[in-house]
């Protein structure tokens, strides 16, 4: 007998192992919500099929893996079918904290969703308490135990539905009137057995799903893939910023400009030099003016302001990158973008300004990049 217990023990442990797929769920995942309703009648004392209770109840419940669960049972019962009542509409109720194991998927393992048909056992503690007029076992409240099997239909495309038979027994154990004549013991006696069917909705999970899914998992090859990525991105963007480095200094550089010029009660007409000195730095590729680059323009269009006179040609140039009929056709893009919001943003006379494109060149500045540029010259001089 001792070696058959363990045997047994050892070919469930397997099982239960195998059954523990490996899936994806969160707190607020796999919970459910139930109606049934059926007949009961007691063990013995009674004629099976003639002395039946109708009753229905709910069922509230979540299952942790697809494996194990808990729900909360509570049931009503009513006149039974000989006519036998205690006075009120409800003649006892009884209510159970139940654990559920899904024995398909116990032996069966977990497939990724529910299958069609499945066998669940249920088992637990109650309380029971009895309505009615004063006598042997009424207004009695006691200690109940059930244990039955769900035989249960999952519905619908997204198996969100089921629907079950569950037989049960169901013990009352002792409490009130009846811990005298039971202390506290599964005795036939004390006991009904029950026959109900239900309804369960699955509420939707975080997964989209109304089940649990299998996490998917990873093998060596693939996570060192994403490594060797992560890594040469985090190298990427530690050449960007070096990159952004530079311009924030040429930009800070430029609004220190501009500072000086904004303390001077107007700008002063060069003398001899016909190269204004603020510059227009383009993104590679680009003829799109960023808005931090805005700063040199204005100083340009504040320049024109204070000399009415004077007309500015502005020259667009590109970096040594790319093709020279490329470069040649970006450079002319870039004056004419500077030109354009000269024109529309600082109301500056279009006929005042002339636009080049200067193509590729290396020569403006030592900094290969800082040469994709549009700059401004005097054309009065």
């Amino acid at each position: 007998m001792k070696k058959l217990f363990t045997l047994v023990a050892a070919a469930a442990f397997a099982a239960s192992v195998s059954a523990q797929t490996v899936t994806e769920s969160k707190s607020t995942d796999n919970w459910y919500v139930g109606v049934n309703g059926g007949v009961a009648s007691a063990m013995k004392g009674h004629a099976l099929l003639k002395d039946l209770t109708p009753n229905a109840g709910i069922r509230v419940g979540r299952y942790f893996t697809p494996v194990f669960g808990l729900a909360v049972e509570s049931n009503a019962y009513f006149k039974n079918t000989n006519g036998y009542t205690n006075g009120t509409v409800v003649n006892a109720i009884n209510t159970s904290l139940l654990g559920t194991v899904n024995l398909s998927n116990w032996f069966g393992g977990y497939k990724g969703e529910p299958r069609f048909f499945e066998v669940s056992a249920v088992a637990g503690m109650g309380w029971g308490h009895i309505f009615g007029t004063p006598s042997d076992y009424t207004k009695d409240d006691h200690l109940t135990s059930k244990a039955g099997l769900d035989f249960a239909f999952n519905l619908g495309k997204n198996k969100a539905w089921q629907v079950y038979i569950e037989p049960a027994v169901i013990w009352g154990l002792g409490g009130g009137e009846l811990s005298a004549a039971n202390n506290f013991k599964y005795n036939a006696n004390f006991s009904n057995l029950q026959l109900n069917a239900g309804v369960v909705y699955k509420f939707g999970n975080s997964n989209g799903t109304h089940n649990f899914t299998i996490a998917q998992g990873r093998d060596q090859a693939e996570i060192d893939g994403l490594n060797a990525r992560i890594n040469d991105l985090r190298s990427d963007l530690n050449g960007k910023d070096a990159q952004l480095a530079a311009k924030d200094r040429q930009i800070a550089d430029l609004q220190k400009a501009l500072d000086d010029c904004n303390k001077k009660p107007k700008y002063e007409k060069p003398a001899t030099a016909t190269n204004l000195q603020p510059t227009v730095l383009f993104r590679q590729g680009k003829s799109v003016v960023d808005a931090a680059q805005y700063a040199p323009i204005e100083l340009i269009a504040q320049y024109m302001k204070n000399h009415r006179d004077a007309t500015v040609e502005i020259k667009g140039y590109a970096s040594p990158e790319g093709s020279k009929e490329f470069n040649q056709k970006l450079s002319e893009k870039r004056a004419e973008a500077v030109k354009n919001i000269l024109v529309k943003k600082y109301k500056i006379a279009a006929d005042r300004l002339t636009t080049k494109g200067c193509g590729e060149t290396d020569k403006l500045f030592e900094q290969v990049e800082f040469n994709r540029v549009a700059t401004f010259n005097d054309s009065t001089k």
